[in-house]
């Protein structure tokens, strides 16, 4: 009788074939999508040659630029990234150096 080790892989992260994390959930729904577009081809009545060139091409680089990003990025790099993009890269400050010290000037007054 065969012993089979269970929760092995308590604490990581998961993992199919390579893709890690959320490369996963866009792998899954790019496939979705595709199916989705080719269902709806074949129903409009569109050539049936021409919605299995439209699937295999689709899925092709659906699974050719997820297993791209999955090898760039890694794990948690695609959100460091969105992130990055969210942040501004400098902080401005136009207002003049007077105004910030009449503030604290006029509060310090008031107090005494």
């Amino acid at each position: 009788m065969k012993s089979f080790n269970i929760n092995k892989g308590v604490g990581r992260s998961v993992e199919f074939k390579g893709l890690k994390a959320q490369y996963l959930f866009i792998f899954a729904g790019g496939l979705l999508g595709a199916l989705i577009f080719v269902m709806i081809l074949y129903m409009m009545g569109v050539n049936s040659y021409i919605c299995l060139f439209f699937g295999s091409a689709g899925s092709s680089l659906i699974i050719w630029q997820t297993f791209a990003l999955n090898g760039k990025y890694g794990e948690h790099g695609l959100m460091k990234v969105a992130s990055k993009k969210r942040h501004p890269r400098f902080i401005v400050n136009r207002k003049p150096i007077r105004r910030y010290l009449k503030s604290k000037l006029n509060s310090k007054s008031i107090q005494l």
